[in-house]
Parts: structure tokens; C-alpha cells; sequence
């Protein structure tokens, strides 16, 4: 009888067991869109709060891989929440223990524990650290309205306006929000009194200086590992005018920088480049022509010819709208009373 009893308890136990095995699985989830030292944290102190949290999951974590074991009904609450945190991070480009205990704890995924303006409806994109980035003066909200209403917009003004920095937003704004599938940033390799000859190094190395102020403006809305991601995959390029020639640009937010320092053909090149689904912001400064002959812009000359077609805006912005050093107001203002 002692046999028998024994016997069933050892099957039961097999039984049991099996059921529990049977449960447990194994499974890699990859973390591509993000740096994953950034994700977790300093000494990985985010990646602590999930691993106490789901303290009965086996949490490791390997490059851009999160492998996880245990249980399979443990291991999909895990994921919904993790996910959570993920898409927290590409939205804000921050996060701190604070926003994880909330998105664990269930509650909703708000903006209260980043900067107060970030409530601000104006925001277009959060930068790095969860820097919120806005429209700033009355003609840079009607260039972002511009740019969500029409495919084409032409940006006028001086220097320190906004223009490039609120353009770029934008782009980066559509990226992330899957309305495109890249970002093309161009500008032609033209400056007063130099020569892309004398510049020492590769063709790339005598083309960067020119695009420095695109690579700026991006390195403040993208974190550094995930931009150079992006520009080897091509889905940001940073590239002069003459690279346009030939191609058709699909799915992709295309902005031309110092346009006032095209040709007419250069600028009929590049506005015909326009594909499907393709946002085209054209940014100029009429009074920096750095071409032989002012007459020679071809951004003055499309400007007149483009007039009055559907889907074209053109925004002005003037001296009210700069944003830099309060002197750089003052001094665009003196050299107008100057040139007129």
C-alpha cells in the first residue's frame, strides 16, 4: 500500500512539474530604435527597477538584446510594460526611475515629470534630456502651420531667425512619428570669398564645414548614438545641393538651407526632386547672396515664378524673430539701415 501511495505522489510530482516547465519559456526582445546605456540608466539603475519588479523573471541584459526567462504569462505583462518605457523614451529622450515607478504602477503616461513647457501644445519635438522644442515668436508658429498645411514652404529671413532650427524640428518631429520614412538636409557648397578646393582632406571632409549647422541642430533633438545610427542607414542624410541632381525623393521631410545661394537652374533641380509623401521647407536670406551677382539667386527668381500655386507658402520672418545673443538683433538692424 506504502508502494502505491508512493507511486502516485511521484507521478503527481512528475505531473506538476511538467505543467510548471511547460510555463516557462525563453525570449529575447531587441532593442534597435534606442542607445540601450541610455535606456537603462546610469549603472544601469532603470534596468534594476524592472529586474525588483519582475523579481521572479531572469532579466539579462546584452547589448541591444533583453533576454528574458520565466514564466510566459509574467514574461507578456512584462513586455506591455516595457514597451511603455520604450515609447516614453523615443517621445521624451529621457527617462528617470520617477517615470518608470509611474508607468509600473499604471498610471497614465503623462508629461508632469519633465519641464513645466512641455504641457505647451506648441511644443514640435522633445530633445535631448526631454528638452522641450517650440516655436518661439509669432512667425515661427506660422512657419510650423505652414509646414502642416502645405508640402512646400519657403522660409525667408536673416540670421538667428529659426528658420534651419524650426525646420529640422519639424523633421525630426515627422520622423518620429512614422509620417516619413527619412530626412534629407542639403545646402550648396557655396560660400563669400572661399573655395571648396583649397579646404584640406577627402571630398566629405572639404563638404562638412558647410553642413556643420544642419549636424548641430540635429545633435540637439537626437541622441548622439542613435543620429550616427540613423545617417549610416541613410534614413538621415546630410548631403551638398549637387548630390540631389537625378533623384526622387519619396516618404521624406527635404530641407534646403541658404537657398539664396542657388542658381535658378540649381533651384528648379531641387524643387523638381519632389516625390510622394514629401515635405519640401526651402529656408533663405535674400540679404547674405553670396554669389557673384546678387541678380544670379535663383531663390529671388523662384520666388516670382512659384507665385500664387496651391500648396506653396511662403513665410517671412524678420528681425523681431531672432533668437540668439540680444546684440545679433541689434546688429541685423544696423546693417539694414545701412544696405537701404
Amino acid at each position: 500500500m506504502a508502494n502505491v501511495i508512493f507511486f502516485c505522489f511521484k507521478n503527481l510530482w512528475i505531473f506538476l512539474h511538467k505543467i510548471r516547465n511547460h510555463s516557462m519559456i525563453e525570449k529575447i526582445l531587441h532593442i534597435e530604435a534606442v542607445d540601450p546605456v541610455e535606456l537603462f540608466g546610469v549603472n544601469n539603475s532603470n534596468l534594476e527597477i524592472l529586474k525588483n519588479t519582475f523579481s521572479k523573471l531572469k532579466i539579462i541584459s546584452r547589448g541591444h538584446e533583453l533576454k528574458l526567462m520565466g514564466d510566459e504569462e509574467l514574461i507578456s505583462e512584462f513586455e506591455i510594460k516595457f514597451f511603455q518605457i520604450l515609447e516614453y523614451f523615443e517621445k521624451y529622450n529621457t527617462l528617470t526611475n520617477e517615470n518608470i515607478f509611474d508607468i509600473l504602477n499604471t498610471k497614465p503616461v503623462t508629461e508632469e515629470h519633465t519641464d513645466d513647457s512641455a504641457h505647451d501644445s506648441d511644443v514640435i519635438v522633445f530633445g535631448n534630456s526631454g528638452k522641450p522644442i517650440k516655436a518661439r515668436t509669432v512667425n515661427q508658429h506660422k512657419l510650423v502651420k505652414a509646414c502642416y498645411k502645405n508640402d512646400m514652404v519657403f522660409a525667408m529671413g536673416p540670421a538667428g531667425t529659426g528658420k534651419t532650427y524650426t525646420a529640422i524640428a519639424l523633421a525630426v518631429r515627422a520622423l518620429k512619428n512614422r509620417e516619413v520614412k527619412r530626412i534629407i538636409l542639403s545646402r550648396p557648397a557655396v560660400e563669400a570669398g572661399e573655395n571648396l578646393g583649397f579646404l584640406p582632406g577627402d571630398l566629405k571632409e572639404k563638404i562638412d564645414p558647410y553642413l556643420q549647422p544642419l549636424y548641430d541642430a540635429l545633435n540637439d533633438m537626437i541622441p548622439a548614438k542613435k543620429l550616427e545610427s540613423y545617417i549610416e542607414e541613410g534614413i538621415i542624410q546630410v548631403a551638398p545641393l549637387a548630390f540631389m541632381r537625378g533623384r526622387t525623393l519619396d516618404n521624406a521631410f527635404v530641407i534646403l538651407d541658404e537657398a539664396q545661394n542657388t542658381t535658378l537652374l540649381q533651384m528648379k533641380m531641387f524643387l523638381t526632386r519632389m516625390g510622394m509623401n514629401s515635405k519640401f521647407v526651402i529656408n533663405g536670406d535674400v540679404t547674405q547672396i553670396d554669389l557673384p551677382k546678387v541678380s544670379d539667386s535663383g531663390l529671388v527668381q523662384s520666388l516670382r515664378i512659384l507665385e500664387n500655386i496651391e500648396g506653396i507658402k511662403v513665410v517671412e520672418l524678420d528681425g523681431r524673430d531672432i533668437v540668439r545673443h540680444k546684440l545679433v538683433k541689434a546688429i541685423v538692424k544696423a546693417f539694414d539701415k545701412h544696405t537701404h
